[in-house]
């Protein structure tokens, strides 16, 4: 058996919505539709037998299943099970006047986790020199509570650092590698709406091409702090780019990012940031182009300058690690 992933290409199917001439009552000011009834896609004007055929075919529409074979270049046959979700085909464009905003599809979170890829990628040519270790992770089902094998709820992400850690020091304290390192919890933040100001706190609204903005709530929905915040600042400081801050309006529902989850399963020090958007959960979201550009900068100057900034930090007296790291933790821990 082999496990492939697939995209269709091309638009397949749509799923209309009923004409404001047929709505009646409520259906004419309010959008709600029944989750089973009115939102099944419409693939082709007539489906024969949906259960017809062998193997997939017998569990899935045949004609899903075709589309599945045909972008996998095999017989529909052969595939034993499908795990599809529809999304919208449009690609992004660069919209506006003078073409400074991105309108897309799913900017949260691919927005981040395209800022993240490219920052790491291009701080490579420093990472010789550091004696940090760097990691990107990126997660699935955060819109669905995170809870699953590739979940941020999972043990993977602190599976995968102890491996890292055991190959790079066998003999070292994994827990205090853990203590002494930081997070950046990137996933996408409300800019300020220009037609529903009012839904924004006057003193903590951000707007696009503003910055990547740093996210505080006193309810921990992000895990951000003092110390988290100050990193964050200096990372942008560093090159010369910007940085907000957020706030939800104090009578307001809050939403929470991954931030929580992976700083209270793992223990990392956390910041939760994300460059702002506007139609947050939209078919199609909007972003300022000149935030991926400050977000990707920021996250690389986090690369790069962290043992230094991390050296700067003095929360608890100093880490004798980083004041001296050539002798490595093990040996220095028994200065503390």
């Amino acid at each position: 058996l082999a496990h492939d992933l697939l995209t269709v290409d091309r638009a397949v199917c749509r799923i209309p919505t009923l004409a404001i001439h047929l709505s009646q009552g409520d259906e004419r000011t309010t959008f709600k539709p029944n989750l089973q009834s009115h939102l099944p896609p419409m693939l082709a004007t007539g489906l024969t037998d949906a259960l017809a055929g062998d193997g997939a075919a017998a569990r899935h529409d045949a004609l899903v299943v075709g589309l599945a074979a045909e972008a996998l270049g095999c017989a529909e046959a052969d595939i034993v099970e499908l795990e599809l979700q529809l999304a919208d085909a449009q690609p992004s464009a660069l919209i506006g006047a003078r073409r400074e905003f991105i309108s897309s599809g799913r900017l949260d979170n691919q927005a981040s986790c395209y800022c993240g890829t490219t920052a790491l990628v291009e701080s490579l040519d420093s990472l010789e020199k550091d004696a940090s270790l760097r990691v990107l992770a990126m997660f699935d089902h955060e819109e669905v509570g995170s809870l699953s094998q590739q979940g941020a709820q999972s043990p993977t992400l602190r599976d995968v650092l102890a491996r890292a850690y055991a190959a790079a020091a066998p003999r070292g304290d994994f827990r205090a590698f853990l203590a002494r390192s930081f997070q950046i919890s990137s996933d996408m933040a409300h800019g300020q709406h220009p037609n529903y100001a009012d839904r924004h706190d006057p003193k903590h609204a951000v707007a696009l091409q503003k910055g990547l903005v740093i996210k505080h709530n006193a309810n921990q929905r992000y895990a951000t702090n003092a110390v988290g915040a100050a990193f964050a600042r200096e990372f942008a400081r560093r090159v010369g780019v910007p940085i907000q801050d957020f706030a939800v309006k104090a009578d307001s529902a809050c939403g929470t990012t991954i931030g929580p989850i992976t700083a209270g399963g793992v223990g990392l020090r956390t910041v939760d940031v994300g460059p702002p958007q506007l139609s947050m959960h939209s078919i199609r979201e909007i972003m300022g182009a000149d935030d991926v550009y400050f977000s990707v900068k920021t996250f690389v100057a986090a690369y790069e300058h962290f043992h230094e900034v991390n050296k700067a930090v003095d929360v608890d007296g100093p880490d004798p690690f980083w004041s001296d790291p050539g002798k490595g933790w093990a040996t220095a821990v028994g200065a503390c």
